[in-house]
């Protein structure tokens, strides 16, 4: 008897420990409908028939972008915006052109 305590104590402390575990916000292959689910601030990108691209801020200077055919994520990417410095630069240069 005491020796199944034990192993329900241990049985129990390991399903717990599965619970707190982070939760994996991409992963190839999952549904569009648990991604958007997930991140509620994606937005389409572009539509191509079947094909669809959510974007996605993941903080002020990337995003993602999230390819779905047919439902099934097929292609994730992270890219960077443009860097404010170069955006000043091209102000600067713009600004410099016209007198």
């Amino acid at each position: 008897m005491k020796r199944w305590f034990w192993f329900l104590g241990l049985v129990l402390m390991m399903a717990s420990c599965t619970l707190f575990r982070p939760r994996i916000p991409y992963q190839m292959g999952m549904s569009e409908n648990r991604f958007l689910r997930q991140n509620r601030d994606a937005v389409i990108s572009q539509l191509d028939g079947s094909k669809k691209v959510y974007r996605v801020n993941t903080d002020e200077r990337f995003y993602i972008l999230a390819t779905f055919e047919e439902g099934v994520l097929t292609n994730l990417e992270e890219r960077e915006l443009m860097p404010a410095w170069h955006q000043r630069r091209m102000m600067e240069e713009n600004n410099r052109d016209n007198p």
